[in-house]
């Protein structure tokens, strides 16, 4: 063992000398310094969105119920070392003088938000600003709104219940306001203390009481395991971050899910580069081991050797790697400290024990076959230099190499829905490019012969190298796959993201709009320059029953199953009609309104609705669909589902209704406008004469909501930059593999008389054909890739980009060809004699 030991560490100084261990050794350093540096700065910049997220939820997470909760909970929270604040919300009436209206009544105590603030301004519809405290006993403040509704100023006095208070502010804001532009009565800020001399809430009060918790993830989730036990599913509602459907909670999903497949990107690129570099190795050092059975080494000791050298190379690269990595990573966030929220004071071990396993695991599980080879090859190589190892089943290193990658990513990800549309889309890459291998060797077989020029020595040394070109091929093909992958990902996400919030976007809704109001409202804001959105028109009603068959009207839980009967809304629901279809919305099965015929004396009329809703309450086409709309029934047919993006800030509906099923009905409307921010001021004016309509401001949420995009934007910007420069390595780290083997070649083409110019020609036409077949199957496997990944996890709409097809083929032959002929510059370079001294 000492033995053993000593001639494996003189034998790692002097090949670090000489520069034998480069190749591997720099593989190590970039799977190490990759993945730590993408998982580092995808762990901190979660943690960053999720701490800005965690603002629209006022806290990390909250706990809803329909009585107050046990105080013994909160005590078990403080222990826990969480913060905890409370608020009730519930709808009441607010009166001053003869003025009335119905708004949502908050009321909470003084830690009050958690995260996020409460915004207020000066004067209503004013600039909103910051505020560090809430109101005092006895005040209220109210939204910009309700100022005009009930007519009152700064320090008039409102009634609440039977209590009496004093308008003190102004409240622009709240942090959990929610996004719903259906859910839009003003806001009336309380102090705790005094919701008990309102009598608002008491038997019978549809109050709602929210606990809010932040701190530590781990004593959060130390908190949730010991209160999940005591919740009750008909009480009890636990919301956190992840749970957020809003659009930037979607946002932010979708941005986790990009940095975790581009780390899944940057790990299996590693390995195809250790594998790489531990083949060249193993190859490189056929002689010595034959040399040393010769002088009588055991196979023990040069197994122990060589998984020495292997122990001591993997461990330097770890290091190195681990401290590239870091620092790159802090040198980017710095960087990025003005587009980026990310701080850097906040560290996570959960990525440097994934980059410390990542790199270890790779260099020993794919170096087991080329050290198999090396272990195998006999004595005789000393003096036949043709005699190779006796290994020749490639079964041991596709299984342990695919069981590596599988398995890092599994570790990795925790996901084994992403990890295994990786495997099986590399997978099916593979296969394929082996076929595309034997075709190749086909048809080199064919054009290499005859007159020799560069396209026939470049076939024919693809037919001559047909295993080392085969594995090349994957090499490349896997890497330019990947890169597709996360660039036209990235492309499709930031544009998905930016077309929901298109400059313009209106920021303003108006409800409660009378059929009389219309005319004189378009007429109004078109004198002002404002143009309206189109009007929809809106009546509650409630989802009865589908085929006769009466559907439970108690609110579930989705996926709930335990209530009998057949699951409802739950709750009323927004119908709207007419025969034109709203912009982002797809019909997806069926015909559209204005495409349906309706019989004459038929009192069951045409329904569009919404896929998720479809399939959550198990509605088909064709199922007669029954709404109670005040005293009336209403008989409807499905003949149209459709898919609907709500992630845009537009008004959109479960149900769409024939127009002539509500011809007997007067709705409200809703409708909205876009007012540039520097023209706020104009509202108390704009809706003076309109004093009945309610308006919604979301123009904060949008300009919040845009913010976040542009942060996730420029964070998967860098992403894409990283698992650019790790395919390039990997790259460069291929063509350098095959150096040993063409310096004999161009030897030998030399001696034989052959120019120059017909070697470098060769060479590179040998490169640009691998390129243009690496980019042709690279294309064809990440259509496959981007189909399961952008239906199955992004939950994106899928869709063919054919102008990969094309780009990729041509940027393979460029960039491969390119890489080619500058790593083989030098060898070209050289002269014969040269080149017959460095084979010495």
């Amino acid at each position: 063992m000492k033995m053993a030991l000593n001639l494996a560490w003189r034998l790692f100084k002097h090949e670090a000398r000489r520069g034998e261990l480069t190749i591997i050794l720099l593989a190590i350093v970039l799977s190490v310094g990759a993945v730590l540096s993408l998982s580092l700065f995808s762990e901190r910049l979660q943690g960053a969105l999720k701490s800005r997220s965690a603002a629209f939820i006022a806290a990390d997470a909250q706990l809803r119920s329909d009585k107050p909760i046990d105080e013994a909970w909160l005590t078990r929270a403080g222990s826990n070392n969480l913060a905890t604040a409370k608020q009730v919300s519930t709808r009441s009436m607010v009166f001053n003088n003869d003025r009335m209206s119905l708004v949502d009544l908050r009321a909470v105590n003084n830690n009050y938000p958690l995260k996020g603030a409460v915004s207020v301004s000066d004067v209503p519809f004013g600039v909103k600003k910051e505020s560090n405290v809430l109101p005092n006993p006895g005040e209220a403040w109210i939204q910009s709104r309700l100022f005009q509704t009930l007519d009152v100023s700064i320090g008039d006095k409102i009634e609440i219940g039977d209590a009496v208070f004093t308008v003190s502010n102004v409240l622009v804001d709240i942090p959990d306001a929610g996004f719903s532009v259906f859910n839009t009565d003003p806001i009336v800020l309380m102090n705790m203390d005094d919701l008990d001399k309102t009598a608002v809430v008491g038997p019978g009060s549809r109050a709602r009481f929210i606990t809010y918790f932040a701190g530590e993830k781990s004593d959060l989730n130390d908190f949730n395991d010991w209160l999940f036990p005591q919740l009750n599913d008909d009480l009890h509602s636990w919301r956190t971050v992840e749970d957020d459907e809003s659009a930037i909670g979607q946002s932010v999903a979708s941005a986790e899910r990009y940095f975790l497949l581009a780390s899944l990107l940057a790990i299996v690129l590693a390995a195809v580069s250790i594998a790489v570099a531990a083949q060249r190795y193993a190859q490189r050092h056929f002689d010595p081991v034959a040399i040393m059975k010769t002088l009588g080494a055991t196979k023990q000791v040069i197994r122990l050797v060589y998984l020495l050298q292997v122990i001591f190379i993997t461990v330097l690269g770890i290091m190195i790697g681990l401290l590239i990595g870091f620092v790159g990573q802090q040198l980017v966030v710095w960087a990025l400290a003005d587009s980026i929220d990310v701080a850097l004071s906040v560290w996570h071990w959960r990525p440097v024990i994934i980059a410390v396993t990542t790199g270890a695991a790779c260099a020993l599980l794919f170096s087991l076959y080329p050290l198999l080879q090396l272990f195998s090859v006999p004595p005789l190589r000393v003096l036949r230099k043709d005699v190779e190892s006796s290994v020749r089943s490639r079964s041991i290193q596709y299984a342990a190499s695919g069981g590596a990658i599988f398995l890092l990513m599994f570790l990795y990800s925790q996901d084994l829905k992403i990890s295994a549309i990786l495997f099986l889309s590399g997978s099916v890459l593979v296969l394929g490019l082996l076929g595309a291998t034997y075709l190749l060797i086909s048809l080199g077989r064919k054009l290499g012969s005859g007159a020799i020029g560069p396209w026939q020595l470049a076939w024919a040394r693809i037919k001559r190298r047909s295993m080392n070109n085969s594995v090349q091929l994957i090499s490349f093909s896997v890497t330019i796959m990947l890169l597709l992958v996360v660039l036209v990902m990235r492309n499709d996400m930031v544009s998905q993201w930016r077309s929901q919030l298109p400059e313009g976007t209106p920021n303003y809704f108006l409800i409660n709009i009378t059929s009389d109001q219309k005319d004189e409202l378009d007429s109004h804001f078109a004198n002002s320059g404002i143009e309206i959105e189109e009007f929809y028109p809106v009546i509650r009603g409630r989802f009865a029953a589908v085929n006769d068959e009466d559907v439970n009207s108690e609110i579930t839980k989705e996926g709930d199953s335990s209530r009998e009967g057949r699951q409802g809304l739950g709750r009323e629901a927004n119908l709207t009609w007419g025969n034109t279809l709203q912009k982002e919305n797809e019909v997806v099965e069926g015909l559209w309104h204005n495409n349906v015929i309706i019989e004459a004396d038929s009192e069951i009329y045409p329904v569009s609705v919404e896929q998720g809703v479809a399939e959550r309450l198990t509605i088909k086409m064709g199922d007669r669909l029954t709404f109670n709309v005040g005293s009336e029934i209403v008989q409807t047919r499905v003949t149209s589902i459709r898919k609907v993006n709500w992630q845009t800030m537009q008004p959109n509906f479960f149900f769409v209704i024939h127009p002539q099923a509500m011809e007997a009905f007067n709705p409200t409307y809703i409708t909205s406008f876009f007012l540039p921010s520097d023209r706020k001021a104009e509202l108390t004016e704009l809706l003076k004469p309109f004093a009945a309509i309610t308006m919604f401001d979301v123009d904060a949420r949008i300009n919040q909501l845009r913010e976040i995009v542009e942060q996730v934007s420029v964070a998967v910007e860098f992403i894409l930059v990283l698992v650019l420069l790790a395919g390039s390595l990997v790259l460069i780290a291929q063509v350098q593999a095959s150096m040993d083997e063409r310096r004999q070649e161009l030897a030998i083409l030399r001696t034989l008389g052959a120019r120059g110019g017909l070697i470098r020609k060769s060479v590179v036409y040998e490169f640009v054909i691998i390129g243009v077949v690496a980019g042709l199957m690279a294309a064809f496997a990440n259509e496959l890739s981007l189909y399961l990944l952008q239906t199955n996890i992004f939950k994106m709409t899928a869709s063919l980009h054919v102008e990969y097809w094309v780009l990729s083929p041509v940027v393979g032959a460029v960039v491969v060809g390119t890489l080619g002929a500058i790593a083989c510059w030098r060898l070209l370079s050289l002269n014969t004699s040269e080149l017959l001294k460095k084979m010495i």
